[in-house]
């Protein structure tokens, strides 16, 4: 009876896998549905969380129905659907100094690495005519950064001998773009970095003015103080780096390790999300109240559906505040619930 029912989990497994790939606006919710049929049937900690609510999957047709799971579960339970792949993978989040960290199993890494270099590539063009220079000094002193593993699949698709990874060394970091400054390839160029980071290379002893003549440089921040600077407001960090690197936009990025896939905003702080993410904001004081784009809710927490969790859960109920953005589906981050721990990867506290 149990190989009947891992047989048959296998089975919609694989026609999931084949329809996320595929996946379109048109088609998002109604597959979202299907996978949170999935999941609710195949996971258990899912599966039992679902029953403490009293909720029956057969029951629901809407996304806005669908309970997403708190993300602190992923500090003390396996979150697993079904029998995925063998995995050696394991990503955990950096937290703070005594925490418990977040582990995110990968199972499919294709999948993952598929679907990110989608996502990031409808958003900017191909990998290929990039250069991308990662300052992660924080997550490369770690071996199971999601968000080291993702930047790391970025460069090898880059091509290019410039790409690559800078751990404390400013310096190089600045030298490299010298170098790329009178390199005439076409070729765009991207400064990806966690917050801190960014913040001490725009105010070292460099001169950076050089950057403003570049035609195609990204700065890109993936927010993270990691306990070495004080918390400021996305907009803070963004005016710093503007006036410092003479940069009009800067760019960020927002995933975390309980989720594989991403959303990206090209300045102003306006986050477009990928096409197997959809956000759902959730009353502040009431979190199986849901809302969806174009509903009336000024402020409330961020509840992230990620299809490329298929092998986890889908559903997660982050502890970060945003508002919808005025473009559809678009949306800001504003910050943290106060009574939240502090993640490492991507926000900043009010």
């Amino acid at each position: 009876m149990e190989s009947g029912i891992n047989s048959n989990a296998a089975e919609i497994r694989q026609k999931l896998r084949r329809e996320i790939l595929t996946v379109t606006p048109d088609t998002f919710e109604d597959l979202a549905m299907q996978v949170f049929r999935y999941q609710a049937s195949f996971n258990p900690v899912y599966r039992t969380y679902l029953d403490h609510l009293g909720v029956s999957r057969n029951r629901l047709e809407r996304l806005a129905e669908v309970p997403h799971l708190p993300i602190q579960f992923f500090k003390h339970h396996t979150i697993r659907t079904g029998q995925p792949p063998a995995s050696a993978i394991h990503f955990e989040s950096s937290g703070t100094t005594g925490s418990t960290a977040s582990v995110h199993t990968l199972y499919d890494a294709s999948l993952y690495q598929t679907l990110s270099q989608r996502i990031f590539e409808q958003e900017y063009g191909a990998l290929s005519q990039f250069h991308l220079l990662a300052l992660l000094p924080s997550y490369l002193q770690r071996n199971n950064s999601s968000l080291v593993y993702m930047v790391r699949h970025f460069i090898e698709q880059t091509g290019s001998d410039f790409s690559g990874f800078y751990l404390n060394d400013l310096a190089a970091l600045t030298q490299t773009l010298r170098g790329l400054s009178t390199l005439e390839d076409g070729k765009k160029i991207i400064v990806l970095g966690v917050t801190f980071a960014l913040l001490d290379w725009a105010e070292s002893s460099e001169d950076l003015t050089f950057l403003q003549d570049f035609n195609d440089l990204i700065i890109m921040e993936t927010g993270g103080m990691k306990g070495r600077r004080k918390e400021m407001l996305r907009e803070e960090v963004h005016a710093v780096l503007q006036e410092k690197l003479g940069i009009a936009n800067i760019h960020s990025e927002y995933g975390m390790t309980e989720l594989l896939s991403q959303s990206y905003s090209l300045g102003g702080g306006l986050f477009r999300p990928g096409a197997t993410m959809r956000i759902l904001l959730r009353d502040p004081n009431d979190p199986f109240e849901q809302y969806t784009y174009g509903q009336t809710i000024k402020t409330g927490g961020i509840n992230v559906t990620d299809l490329a969790n298929l092998d986890s859960c889908s559903f997660i109920e982050t502890q970060d505040l945003g508002r919808f953005g005025e473009e559809k589906e678009s949306f800001y981050v504003l910050g943290r619930f106060d009574n939240s721990d502090l993640r490492g990867c991507n926000l900043m506290a009010l």
